[in-house]
């Protein structure tokens, strides 16, 4: 309702008409989302729109299940970062509707051209004002020259040939990735089955090894504040750095700790870790080196010691972690 002339014309065309069906509920006490079903309401009546926007009260989950099947596309404007996920957009997949929404929760992630529209430029913006009226210039050009015209370009048979095209990219692309089978299945397969596995390890044998890993927690815990970095030092080299780094591990089991140079992801590179490797040992000082082949500066990189053990999740279940200063 930013541009309400614009917005009327766009429902009642003549030649390309638009059916808008709202739905929502407002909790009990929020007196700003009850003031906007309100405004909607009366919009509706002031421009005697009943035949072109209807407001669907008591939202619900059989409410949704019925929306999902019957429209064509699912419109979603939260003002980003607002944006908890976006099931409902999702559930629009399968059903074949086509999705415009902002970009924002899991749009974000979904959004090419082929699958749907997108509206804003993935920044927060709070509650500029300006940045509304930008953003809904943006929704109301997209209806009026790409998803109006693209619903009643029909061919020779009356098929709106691009428009199937994209339902079509829709269900093929996002589907897949966007169901409660992927989700559940991912779940089983990175988490609840090897935690189930790891689970029988640590309790065979009278739980040998959970033992082993509360007691090598316990050692961590008791003896982490007393490491510290004694030497550090860094060159370059013809593809990258080398660092060597004198450790005080205040009698900690080298088997127990991983030395390693991270780079933290940036836009232009992913997030690098890059093992150290002890090369000498003298009581408790240890000398770790580390040769890295990298593009990037040297300044991007930071010794960190975490904890180490194949049978645990760091930083999960324990997540000690020292960096260099």
């Amino acid at each position: 309702m930013h541009d309400e002339e614009r917005f009327v014309r766009m429902l009642i065309n003549s030649e390309k008409p638009v059916q808008l069906v709202i739905a929502g509920k407002a909790p009990p006490y929020d007196e700003a989302c009850k003031a906007l079903i309100k405004e909607w309401t009366q919009f509706i009546q002031r421009h005697n729109l009943y035949k072109h926007v209807v407001f669907l009260s008591d939202y619900d989950m059989l409410l949704t299940e019925n929306m999902v099947q019957g429209v064509d596309v699912w419109i979603n404007t939260p003002r980003r970062p607002w944006e908890a996920c976006g099931t409902s957009g999702m559930k629009v997949l399968v059903n074949g509707g086509i999705n415009v929404s902002e970009l924002d929760g899991w749009w974000a992630e979904a959004y090419t051209p082929e699958v749907g529209w997108a509206i804003g430029d993935m920044q927060d913006h709070g509650d500029d004002p300006g940045s509304d009226s930008v953003e809904a210039e943006a929704l109301y050009t997209i209806l009026e020259e790409q998803v109006i015209p693209a619903f009643y370009e029909r061919n020779a048979t009356g098929i709106p040939v691009k428009w199937v095209e994209k339902i079509r990219n829709s269900m093929a692309k996002l589907t897949p990735r966007f169901s409660a089978n992927r989700t559940v299945r991912e779940y089983s397969e990175k988490y609840y089955l090897p935690a189930a596995e790891r689970y029988l390890q640590r309790a065979a044998d009278n739980g040998t090894v959970g033992k082993k890993i509360i007691n090598a927690k316990h050692e961590l815990e008791n003896n982490w504040s007393g490491i510290n970095f004694r030497d550090v030092q860094m060159e370059n080299t013809e593809s990258g750095f080398s660092c060597n780094a004198n450790i005080f591990l205040n009698s900690i089991d080298i088997n127990n700790v991983l030395v390693e140079l991270y780079a933290e992801e940036t836009a232009k590179d992913n997030a690098e870790r890059v093992i150290m490797q002890l090369q000498s040992s003298k009581d408790d000082e240890k000398l770790y080196k580390g040769n890295v082949q990298t593009t990037r500066p040297m300044c991007d990189y930071t010794i960190r010691i975490i904890p180490m053990d194949n049978n645990i999740s760091v930083p999960l279940e324990n997540s000690c972690i020292l960096w260099q200063r």
